[in-house]
């Protein structure tokens, strides 16, 4: 099993709701977003880009790629980012050391840094709403998920693995609007997300550093790089 995600672009609204929902569920603190959704080639999101005379707004939601070559991995100095049996790239809370190689190292910018106490950030809001998926999540040995991260460590997306591991979605899939996120098996090739790269153009952001990621964008328009 090869867990994976396809994301129709042709199908994104850039309403943002993945982002927040991911916010939410994975108890991000104020300042932290594992899941981003840009519009392509505009300085600011939802500003309309002139693309041959034509007024378009083409969107680009960017998490972390998963990669089946992950350069991050490759340079934790503690073994803290590793990649499951599932092929999803994870951090282990208890073993980052937070020297930020892995932050260096990803070319898409999706990693975020605890400078501070999250418990202490979130405590900003004044209304004490504890959000996220309440309890931890430990694999093997492994710190995976928990609701307030340690001060000084890496984290990132993990596909909603306290979902995920209980048969279900992400977060960002589940809460879609547009219905453009699909989440599988790539190494079925019944599934969804295997036959969706088969129906349309697909391709992979930076293809070029061979990460290989495991997020599909199809589009019957390709804008993005």
């Amino acid at each position: 099993m090869r867990y994976g995600m396809v994301i129709d672009l042709d199908r994104c609204i850039g309403c943002q709701t993945c982002m927040v929902s991911c916010h939410m569920h994975n108890s991000q603190p104020p300042g932290t977003w594992w899941n981003r959704v840009f519009t392509q080639g505009a300085p600011t999101h939802q500003t309309a880009v002139d693309r041959k005379g034509e007024l378009r707004m083409d969107y680009l939601p960017v998490s972390c790629q998963m990669c089946d070559n992950p350069s991050c991995q490759k340079v934790c100095p503690t073994g803290a980012t590793y990649t499951n049996s599932h092929g999803v790239v994870l951090v282990d809370y208890d073993r980052c050391i937070g020297c930020r190689y892995c932050i260096v190292a990803c070319p898409y910018n999706v990693r975020q840094f605890n400078w501070k106490d999250p418990k202490k950030l979130k405590s900003i809001l004044g209304d004490g709403y504890e959000y996220g998926y309440p309890d931890d999540v430990v694999e093997g040995r492994r710190l995976i998920y928990t609701r307030h991260r340690p001060t000084g460590v890496v984290e990132k997306c993990t596909f909603c693995v306290q979902y995920t591991q209980e048969g279900e979605d992400p977060a960002c899939v589940q809460s879609c609007t547009g219905r453009a996120r699909f989440f599988g098996d790539f190494d079925n090739p019944d599934s969804k997300v295997s036959k969706l790269i088969q129906e349309k153009p697909m391709y992979r952001l930076l293809e070029a550093q061979n990460t290989q990621p495991k997020v599909y964008y199809v589009s019957v328009k390709k804008t993005a790089v």
